[in-house]
Order: C-alpha cells, then sequence, then structure tokens
C-alpha cells in the first residue's frame, strides 16, 4: 500500500467513518474550535516573529513598527492577541462540558488534555511578556518571583529563569524563544489527545456506551463542527474589528520602566481566578502551593467524582454543585481584576475555600452513591 493510500484511510477513518454518538450536542464543537485557534495563533504568531524584536530596547518598538509600517501588520497582532482569549474561553468552556458531562472517567485523554491547558497557560504567560509594555515587565516580575518561596532553591531558581538579578534581555530572549516552541509542543499533545479520544471514542449526555448508538461522523458532525467553526471565527473578527482592546490592559501600552511600578499589577483576564486563589493565601508559599493545586487538582477529577452512577443527567444534586461552581470561578475572575484591599480580599478567601470545596463535596456525593447502589 502505498503512503498516499495509507494516509488517505488514515484520514478517512478518522474525519469520515469515525464512530461517533448520535446525541452529541453543539457542546461537544468546542474540540474543533480549539484546533482551530491553535492554528489560528501558529500562523499568526510565526507573521509575528518576523517582526518582532526580543530586545528591551526594541521590543516595544517593534511592536508598534508592526502595527504601523507591516501590511496588515495590526490585523495579525489584533487576531493574535484576541485569539488567545478566545483560546482560552473555548478550553474553559471545553473542561467545563467535560467536567458537566463525566468525560474524566477517559483517564488518558483527560490528563493529556490538563496537560495541553499547562502548556497552553505557559505559552500565554510568555506572549504576555513580549510586548514589553509595564504590565509585561511587572506581571513577568510578580509571577517568577513567586519561585522564590520555595525553600532553600527558591532564590536562585528565579536568578536562573532571569538570567540576571532582574527581568532583563536574557528574560525576554527565553521567554520568546519558549513561547515560540510551546506551541509545537502544544500541536504534538493535541494528535496525542485525539490519538486517545479514538481510542476510547466521544462521551455522550446520557452516558450510552453502546455501538448501536453511533453513526458516522461525516456528513452530520463535519457540518455541525463547520459551523461552529463559522461562528466563532466570525466572533473573533468582529471582536478584534470592534473592540480590540477591550480585553487588554491599558498599562501594556506604556513602554515597560523598571522604577515605576504600576498601582494595581495583574496578569491577563484568563489568569485571574487562579491570581486571585494566589493573593488569597497569606503565606506566600502557601499561595503558590494554592495557586499550583487549583490547576493540578483537575488531573485527580477521575478519582475524586468516579461514582458508580454515571451521568450528571440523573443527579440534580451534582448539577447544582456544577453550576455553584461555575458562578464561583467566575466570582474569583472578577476578584483577580480588583485591588488587593478590603472587601476584596476577603470575598476572594471566601471563594477561594467553596473553589476546594466544591472537589470534596463532590469526593463525598461519590460516596453516598457507591453506598446507595450496593
Amino acid at each position: 500500500m502505498s503512503k498516499n493510500n495509507i494516509i488517505v484511510n488514515l484520514l478517512n477513518e478518522s474525519l469520515m467513518k469515525l464512530p461517533t454518538p448520535s446525541n452529541i450536542t453543539f457542546w461537544w464543537n468546542f474540540g474543533s474550535l480549539l484546533g482551530i485557534c491553535l492554528m489560528i495563533q501558529i500562523i499568526t504568531g510565526l507573521f509575528l516573529s518576523m517582526h518582532y524584536c526580543p530586545n528591551i530596547n526594541l521590543a516595544f518598538e517593534s511592536i508598534i513598527h508592526i502595527n504601523r509600517n507591516v501590511e496588515f501588520g495590526w490585523l495579525f497582532r489584533l487576531i493574535h492577541a484576541n485569539g488567545a482569549s478566545m483560546f482560552f474561553i473555548c478550553i474553559y468552556l471545553h473542561i467545563g462540558r467535560n467536567i458537566y458531562f463525566e468525560s474524566y472517567n477517559f483517564i488518558h485523554t483527560w490528563s493529556i488534555g490538563i496537560m495541553i491547558l499547562l502548556m497552553t497557560m505557559g505559552a500565554a504567560f510568555m506572549g504576555y511578556v513580549l510586548p514589553w509594555g509595564q504590565m509585561s515587565f511587572w506581571g513577568a516580575t510578580v509571577i517568577t518571583n513567586l519561585m522564590s518561596a520555595i525553600p532553600y532553591i527558591g532564590h536562585d531558581l528565579v536568578q536562573w529563569i532571569w538570567g540576571g538579578f532582574t527581568v532583563n534581555n536574557v528574560t525576554l530572549n527565553r521567554f520568546f524563544s519558549i513561547h515560540f516552541i510551546l506551541p509545537m509542543v502544544i500541536a504534538i499533545l493535541v494528535i496525542i489527545h485525539i490519538f486517545y479520544l479514538h481510542q476510547t471514542g466521544s462521551n455522550n449526555p446520557l452516558m450510552i456506551n453502546k455501538n448501536l448508538d453511533k453513526i458516522m461522523f461525516n456528513p452530520l458532525f463535519t457540518f455541525k463542527d463547520l459551523l461552529g467553526a463559522m461562528i466563532m471565527i466570525y466572533i473573533l473578527t468582529l471582536f478584534s474589528l470592534t473592540f480590540p482592546f477591550n480585553l487588554m490592559d491599558p498599562d501594556n501600552f506604556m513602554l515597560a520602566n523598571p522604577l515605576s511600578t504600576p498601582p494595581h499589577i495583574q496578569p491577563e483576564w484568563y489568569f485571574l481566578f487562579a491570581y486571585s486563589i494566589l493573593r488569597s493565601i497569606p503565606s506566600k508559599l502557601g499561595g503558590v502551593v494554592a495557586l499550583l493545586m487549583s490547576i493540578l487538582i483537575l488531573f485527580f477529577m477521575p478519582f475524586l467524582f468516579n461514582k458508580t452512577i454515571q451521568g450528571n443527567s440523573f443527579s440534580t444534586l451534582n448539577k447544582i454543585l456544577f453550576w455553584i461552581f461555575f458562578i464561583i470561578f467566575f466570582i474569583l475572575t472578577w476578584i483577580g481584576s480588583k485591588p488587593i484591599e478590603y472587601p476584596f480580599v476577603n470575598i476572594g478567601q471566601i471563594f477561594t475555600v467553596l473553589y476546594f470545596l466544591y472537589f470534596f463535596l463532590n469526593s463525598l456525593i461519590k460516596i453516598y452513591w457507591n453506598k446507595l447502589i450496593k
């Protein structure tokens, strides 16, 4: 068999004849939308890298040059910046859907997905530093300095990451290199993610695992995904052209100045929930641990939430808890954008406890359901 036939057969089995549950809804679109978002970010990022200068004396000016002098540079810049926000909207909705419909029971697929989330967060953080505005510099300083909380090696580790005694030209070069490489790593993880997904098959709202309920992916789900892609691209284009700077921090349009600290240092909106958890803990080391656990706890969900009766569709209590968790996530995001003062710190502490309490309560409910079925 020729190589061309092997590729055609692989695409045919993966995209055309793939057995797919007949009852999955538009909530299952976000996986394909994330793939499109990743391609948009890689393509626009590649064009931007041709004109960007990873030097503290030139980085800010190179962004201005891209916006003003490069043909359609402003468009690539806006789509790349707002595309990151679209990426995180889709990935949070994708994870939320997986939690609601208990797709985390596919352990390998779920674990690779959380690794993709971590890599995406890393790439987004590195990208936030590259424009070398005020918030870029101070955000990088504050976040990387958190590692100094690690006993014994913390301060040395921070200086090793910086390549000196402060965020400097070496730091910017390193961040640019990592930001360029990480999307390639994410793309490889996505391929592994899809491989495991095709092994286990897609989940569905009723948790029915019968081949009789499955149909070919094409044409029904092909058109469903195409419709979702068109809507997402339309929203991204409309937002980039109509409200291009609404999700960007105004301080980042000023050149980085190590001698002038912004009154309120905060990361991009998609990190605000974790930032709110970080600053809710009085201890620096405790805050770092809580920050990491706010994401890493997702790895343990297959073990914390694994109950005998599958499917949230049949459990009113689980559904109520999920929507409370959804509200908690939004409130933590809002709190993260507010100054570190009363009452925002106090509200953040309350909702940080509630955030982690969700996972604890679900593990108790799992025990209750398992006892009930015996």
